[in-house]
């Protein structure tokens, strides 16, 4: 009975992570026979999963989207993740839904493992949730975090444990780091540690995907004070002043309310100049994320860019080179920026 439950529950989850299975793909990942499989797919209907069946060369099964929410299967990091979310909600307070966030809140917890339980109270205790802007605007995409080194990283800060790592800087260059863990700190979709470095003897900001080889020493340290304003003012601080950063204002003739409803989440920094024109601060650590940004902004508005004299010398390069390839292929006319 206990396999035949087990393997029914493992039946359940791959259902939910798939819109469609083929029967043989069930077969082969359950090691079962095809009349096994019908027996358990029967099970799963007679709990009130609506199961559809499909013959043919295409058959298989997929699970329909009911009326009401069966229970759902999750992983461990699926489970932490949802958690965090709702915490993050019931503290910011999301309008007219507080109870329900609450009660399912509390319906998740309650059948979490202890080591899962503790990995969300850390990373609740110890990231600093908000809409950072250093870094944003660019257009690129967010690099991947590991779920289970972001666990690690919040329970070492809450724990107040020291920890060794390799690092990658934004040149590439690799080196070995021994830091006390502060706070967990979201930035322009990246998450950042912010550390105390032992070897240098001062605060340290870590993206958190140029770390690895992550070590656990154990060893715990008498955490200095710092708080959640403190901890991301010093993160944005870090970030607004490294070498590599490229800065630039885009001076748009229309009116602020209308840009940032165009642009969405990319245009949170846009602040108005008058009724009918607004800017558009952009920071990035390559020039060419700036030009790619501003190809962003509606055609047919004027605008200008105020920025350090390279930065303006590539954009007004790269907006010849496009021209120029224009003419080449048989297009327009090249128009006069002046006019």
């Amino acid at each position: 009975m206990a396999a035949t439950t087990s393997r029914t529950l493992e039946l359940l989850s791959l259902l939910q992570s798939h819109r469609h299975w083929s029967a043989r793909d069930l077969v082969d990942r359950l090691g079962v026979s095809e009349r096994t499989l019908r027996r358990d797919v029967e099970r799963l209907r007679d709990l009130g999963y609506g199961i559809e069946s499909m013959r043919g060369s295409a058959g298989g099964y997929r699970l329909e989207a009911g009326t009401g929410l069966p229970p759902l299967l999750l992983t461990d990091d699926e489970g932490v993740a949802i958690a965090v979310g709702l915490r993050s909600q019931a503290t910011a307070g999301l309008r007219g839904a507080e109870h329900t966030t609450l009660s399912a809140l509390a319906k998740i917890e309650q059948v979490l493992p202890p080591a899962l339980r503790r990995r969300i109270d850390a990373l609740a205790s110890h990231a600093t949730l908000g809409a950072g802007t250093a870094g944003g605007g660019t257009g690129q995409p967010a690099p991947e975090v590991d779920a289970e080194l972001l666990g690690l990283l919040a329970l070492a800060c809450r724990d107040s444990e020291r920890l060794r790592f390799k690092y990658t800087d934004a040149a590439g260059e690799a080196s070995a780091r021994s830091i006390e863990p502060y706070r967990l700190v979201p930035v322009a979709r990246r998450w950042y540690l912010l550390a105390w470095d032992r070897d240098r003897d001062d605060w340290r900001t870590f993206r958190l995907d140029r770390m690895s080889e992550v070590f656990q020493t154990r060893v715990r340290f008498e955490p200095r004070a710092m708080g959640d304003v403190e901890a991301r003012t010093r993160v944005e601080r870090a970030l607004r002043w490294r070498a590599r950063s490229v800065r630039a204002r885009a001076v748009i003739e229309m009116p602020a309310p209308e840009l940032t409803e165009y642009l969405g989440w990319y245009g949170r920094d846009v602040v108005a100049d008058g009724p009918t024109r607004c800017v558009w601060p952009l920071e990035s650590d390559a020039v060419e994320s700036l030009f790619l940004a501003l190809m962003w902004l509606p055609r047919g508005i004027r605008y200008r860019v105020e920025a350090e004299p390279d930065v303006l010398a590539f954009l007004a390069e790269q907006g010849e080179r496009f021209a120029e390839a224009a003419v080449a292929a048989g297009g327009p006319p090249v128009i006069d920026p002046a006019r």
